[in-house]
């Protein structure tokens, strides 16, 4: 008879309680970075929309989820930060980015029989964060 409440037998898959975040491929969620956070429209109490990866199997997730979930994810010891997109911010090391506009051009390129396809101009925004990073992302 075992004294572990909840044990978990070899083989048998962890099913996550709803809008918990959890990748279905490692069965945990202990490779969970997240990604992005919003508002629901219409408004939850408690409840977000986020997007995450598991860094572990390269798997993307994106649903409704508990704020003390996300919030579980994003308060481990050791838990590498990419950027991370909350309402309308985007946050590197810890602190928002500062943001500058511009637009950013594709090249045109050759194409066979001497056809050329002319340079595209998406309007962009520049996002620098302090420590020196930086990356640019459609307007």
């Amino acid at each position: 008879m075992s004294t572990i409440s909840n044990a978990h037998r070899p083989g048998e898959m962890q099913r996550p309680s709803a809008n918990r975040l959890w990748c279905s491929e490692c069965r945990t969620d202990e490779h969970l970075i997240v990604e992005s956070i919003e508002a629901m429209h219409p408004p939850q109490a408690d409840m977000v929309d986020v997007s995450y990866t598991c860094v572990e199997c390269d798997y993307f997730y994106a649903h409704p989820a508990n704020v003390h979930e996300v919030a579980a994810v994003l308060n481990r010891h050791g838990q590498v930060m990419g950027v991370l997109q909350f309402g309308g911010e985007y946050f590197h090391c810890g602190t928002p980015m500062a943001v500058s506009y511009g637009s950013s051009s594709i090249p045109g390129m050759e194409l066979p029989r001497r056809h050329t396809i002319h340079d595209v101009h998406l309007p962009t925004r520049l996002l620098r964060c302090g420590c020196g990073f930086q990356m640019e992302v459609p307007d």
